[in-house]
């Protein structure tokens, strides 16, 4: 059963949460974060990439990058920027963007609860990718930016959630992308202890996004536990920093693709390929996908509708989603692309960017582009409940969740 519990956090003082609160370290480029920086010396990304604070070109993954976020950190809450609340509670953390509201419980999530599978993850991380925010996580000794977990809806937590939220909320602001965030702190015991209880009998919790963040936490935890006298498991380290979200409330949205070339295709050629397993008919508009099986395709200033015929559809939980459809019959048997989380050929968008943007890169320095149908949060829970993995870029939830709202100390 998940273990999930309230603490302590660092938090902005009310007046400044809007200066602090950043999106994800991974969203920004060096050089835009430099740029947001710039006149921002509050922005969490001074501490999140702290390279900004050195030179152009200077490595980013040197020790001394890591220590100045240290010691932006901990100057910052000595100055009073971040205080800490004086009992263990949890948050509610609510989203609005686009007119659709997601609201989550920030607490503390177990990292036996992962190694043993209770936290079910549904994509593969790579160790270079982990090694970054485990030395930002051991060096800062406190984890600043919360994992997106989801569990299948509770009412009694979502009881709990609608009385707390009838009080004024202690952040009320808007940030990049126009989202309205708001919190408020969940302080009454018996509410604290029902919430904890509620998630106590679920069988399980999920990642929803930051799968490398999860993976990083649970090892510097591991690395904590080594080398300390604790017999229990049950110190600050043993815990990650997560917001979980109920199922009904997220919505997944699509994650396209481009391809460089047509691996030596001529288009007609191509087309014809294509036409040997999907039913091709050209539109007169953008194709935004409204069905599972049906894809769009830019190509050649012309949009194209790609609906798979019934004998490359597959019942199977992660060869039957459609990014794995087209993985098996397009990008690999006639684009060449074998493996997309290495090939420099192949790119992926998030479908917040658009249909203008596959446009765009086509017409920079891609040759064709693949808008998708979102993969689903049942599919997404299928595929993890059965221990498998989706194929990467599956899946983009928006909108991201802010970095130094709050703040979990190791120790």
């Amino acid at each position: 059963m998940a273990k999930v519990k309230p603490f302590k956090a660092y938090r902005p003082t009310k007046e400044l949460i809007s200066k602090v609160a950043a999106l994800p370290y991974d969203v920004y480029s060096s050089a835009e974060a430099r740029e947001i920086v710039k006149d921002n010396p509050l922005s969490f990304l001074n501490i999140d990439r702290a390279e900004t604070q050195f030179p152009e070109g200077y490595d980013m993954y040197s020790k001394e990058v890591y220590e100045k976020a240290r010691d932006l950190l901990w100057n910052e809450i000595e100055d009073g920027v971040f205080i800490q609340d004086t009992d263990e509670y949890y948050y509610i953390y609510e989203q609005t963007m686009n007119g659709r509201t997601q609201t989550g419980i920030v607490g503390l999530s177990s990292i036996d609860d992962y190694l043993s599978g209770v936290i079910k993850k549904h994509e593969n991380t790579r160790e270079d990718k982990e090694i970054d925010r485990i030395n930002h996580v051991d060096t800062c000794n406190a984890q600043t930016g919360p994992i997106f977990l989801c569990y299948r809806n509770d009412d009694r937590i979502t009881q709990i959630l609608n009385k707390t939220k009838e009080s004024v909320p202690v952040y009320d602001f808007v940030s990049e992308g126009n989202v309205l965030s708001r919190v408020w702190i969940i302080d009454q015991k018996d509410d604290i202890d029902a919430v904890s209880k509620a998630f106590s009998e679920m069988e399980h919790t999920y990642i929803a996004d930051g799968h490398h963040r999860c993976a990083s936490a649970v090892k510097v935890g591991l690395k904590r536990r080594e080398s300390s006298a604790a017999q229990d498991h049950d110190q600050e380290y043993d815990f990650f920093l997560s917001v979980l979200f109920p199922d009904k409330e997220l919505q997944i949205m699509d994650y396209n693709r481009v391809v460089k070339d047509l691996n030596g295709l001529r288009p007609d050629l191509f087309l014809a390929r294509l036409k040997e397993k999907f039913v091709v008919t050209e539109s007169d508009v953008p194709v935004r996908p409204d069905k599972k099986g049906n894809f769009g395709m830019y190509l050649d200033e012309k949009w194209y509708i790609l609906e798979a015929t019934s004998d490359i559809i597959d019942i199977d939980v992660v060869e039957g989603l459609d990014v794995s459809i087209l993985q098996n019959e397009v990008l690999y048997p006639i684009l060449g692309i074998k493996d997309p989380r290495t090939d420099k050929r192949i790119d992926f968008i998030g479908g917040i960017r658009g249909l203008d943007e596959l446009e765009k890169r086509c017409h920079e320095d891609m040759r064709v582009a693949f808008s998708m149908h979102p993969t689903s949060i049942d599919e997404l829970f299928a595929v993890a409940d059965q221990g498998r993995l989706m194929p990467p870029k599956s899946t983009w939830f928006e909108p991201k969740l802010l970095s130094g709202m709050f703040i979990h100390a190791l120790s």
